[in-house]
């Protein structure tokens, strides 16, 4: 009997040591709220929303340590919607997902679905509303679709050297073609202290081929944004610019909001965005920015929103907002006030709402 106690301790002990060398982490965030859009061509458009400030998703997130400072890593997110409950329509983990490897000394390397250097300088320095809620840059920049998130890419990241670090991507098009839908990311990175800054760039060929069907030449997109801010303690302060030129680098969201048929989409636009968060009585954070788009184009379909939200923390998991935005259209331009997870329906929203990550 004793020994039988032995023989199982140690198994244990061996099993403990075996799992302690890899760690898988469900996650997720559940995010829903009312909103209030007018101006557009549906009417006055009240609804409970998922995804207001983050979209709703559900996660894991696994490391396998293998020794000499090399670990396997993988992610693993698909999203939902909490009005509903229904998965996403466009595929089981179509937010991220990807497998790789991490070197403390070489930096990491991952393949998969990915989200864009030019998307995480956009969500992660550049905008006070972190992509969400109706101030969310991204109902005037050009983040959408395949401007977002990169299929079959693959991630280069450096390690920090004094702050500094910098990323590549390389999508693979998959086509007849050996460059059709090819896509090219890279961002330099800066961070030290209160200052966050990013230098991002992403080109994609929109050509399209298939076998036996003749090439379709689209051009290519070219982006260029430069991100920043800075937090003097009492506040945040947030500026971003971006130069988008060529098809499909900066995307109406919902180009037939206002009109019967779609809006062309500008081929060569400037966009420049300011703001700020401010701590208050040390749960709440108040927000602001100011966007405006500028159409080089004949057409000169310029735009400009200013938005202002609240975002107050229950917990360190669960917080409540509230937000109000509005675009001003020039020219028969075509943007809308959205989300995260919605392209919105007219020139205005509010939103109120609850969002709890786990």
């Amino acid at each position: 009997m004793k020994k039988t106690l032995i023989s199982i301790a140690v198994l244990g002990a061996m099993s403990t040591a075996a799992f302690a060398q890899s760690n898988v982490t469900i996650y997720g965030i559940v995010d829903a709220g009312v909103v209030s859009e007018r101006g557009g061509k549906a009417g006055n458009v009240t609804k409970v929303s998922s995804g207001v400030a983050s979209a709703s998703r559900l996660g894991f997130r696994g490391t396998e340590d293998l020794g000499g400072g090399l670990s396997a890593v993988f992610l693993l997110e698909a999203g939902f919607a909490a009005d509903t409950g229904v998965g996403d329509t466009s595929g089981l983990f179509q937010r991220q997902s990807y497998v790789g490897l991490v070197s403390k000394e070489a930096g990491s390397l991952t393949l998969g679905r990915q989200y864009t250097p030019m998307y995480l300088a956009l969500s992660q320095v550049a905008d006070p509303f972190q992509a969400g809620l109706a101030g969310s840059a991204k109902n005037l920049f050009g983040a959408s679709g395949m401007n977002v998130r990169a299929s079959n890419s693959v991630n280069y990241k450096t390690p920090t050297y004094s702050g500094f670090s910098g990323e590549f991507q390389y999508g693979v098009g998959e086509q007849s073609k050996a460059d059709a839908g090819r896509q090219l990311g890279v961002s330099l990175n800066y961070g030290n202290g209160p200052l966050q800054a990013r230098l991002a760039y992403n080109n994609r060929n929109n050509d399209t081929a298939a076998a036996g069907v003749p090439v379709v030449n689209r051009d290519y997109a070219h982006s260029t944004l430069f991100a920043a801010n800075y937090d003097f303690t009492v506040a945040k302060a947030f500026f971003a610019y971006s130069d988008d030129k060529g098809p499909t680098s900066s995307p109406i969201p919902n180009p037939t909001a206002f009109t019967a048929t779609a809006v062309a989409a500008s081929t060569d636009s400037d966009t420049m965005l300011i703001g700020a968060t401010a701590p208050i009585g040390g749960a709440g954070t108040l927000i602001a920015s100011y966007i405006h788009k500028d159409d080089n184009e004949a057409a000169n379909r310029d735009a400009s929103q200013w938005a202002l939200g609240y975002s107050h923390a229950l917990s360190k998991r669960t917080s409540t907002y509230v937000a109000y935005a509005k675009i001003k259209n020039k020219r028969g331009a075509s943007y809308t006030v959205g989300n995260n997870a919605e392209v919105g329906t007219g020139d205005k929203a509010f939103n109120v709402g609850i969002k709890h990550t786990f």
